[in-house]
């Protein structure tokens, strides 16, 4: 992964769009890859996937990023890409797991299928959960001029994919051209 850490804490498909920067792609290689999974593994079971399909991935990425930019300007995403996201549910179908812990029943969401189709499958269904939010059109991309990611503003007024990032590089640029000499 180059030097650029990717924004996470955003819905995980959103988190997954965010990978593509103005840096190039955080997502090139399957390092690339096992690192970025790393960062979201309290929302997935990286353990169980294969991280070697890194082009179905890029597909998955591709899909959620056109869908995303239709359905948060309210517009219909297109079928292709609805229907790429569904048949990568399908080639690697989820299902709740049923296993004793030796007092109880417990339940845990695993996906079936080709090895490197599930995490496909995992990253369209996030997908799917974001585009069927109320909350889709709310996303918003950074005002920061050279930032293309994108967030869900917990609050009206955030501007920024960061304030710690992008946020705070706006606000010197802004301080510098008040008091630069002249």
């Amino acid at each position: 992964m180059s030097d650029v850490v990717p924004l996470t804490g955003e819905p995980l498909a959103l988190d997954l769009v965010n990978t593509r920067t103005t840096a190039g792609d955080l997502l090139a290689t399957p390092d690339d890859l096992r690192a970025w999974l790393e960062l979201e593994a309290a929302r997935l079971d990286a353990a169980s996937l294969d991280i070697h399909d890194v082009r179905a991935v890029h597909a998955v990425r591709e899909h959620i990023a056109n869908a995303v930019e239709r359905a948060r300007h309210g517009e219909r995403p297109a079928a292709a890409d609805l229907a790429a996201l569904n048949d990568a549910q399908r080639t690697a179908p989820a299902i709740t797991e049923l296993t004793w812990d030796g007092t109880a029943v417990t339940t845990a969401r695993r996906r079936t299928g080709p090895p490197g189709a599930r995490l496909a499958g995992w990253l369209a269904e996030a997908a799917a959960d974001l585009l069927a939010d109320p909350s889709v059109t709310k996303i918003r991309q950074c005002e920061a001029d050279d930032c293309v990611l994108l967030f869900l503003p917990a609050h009206p007024r955030r501007r920024w994919c960061s304030a710690a990032r992008c946020g705070n590089r706006v606000r010197v640029a802004r301080h510098y051209q008040r008091h630069k000499p002249a």
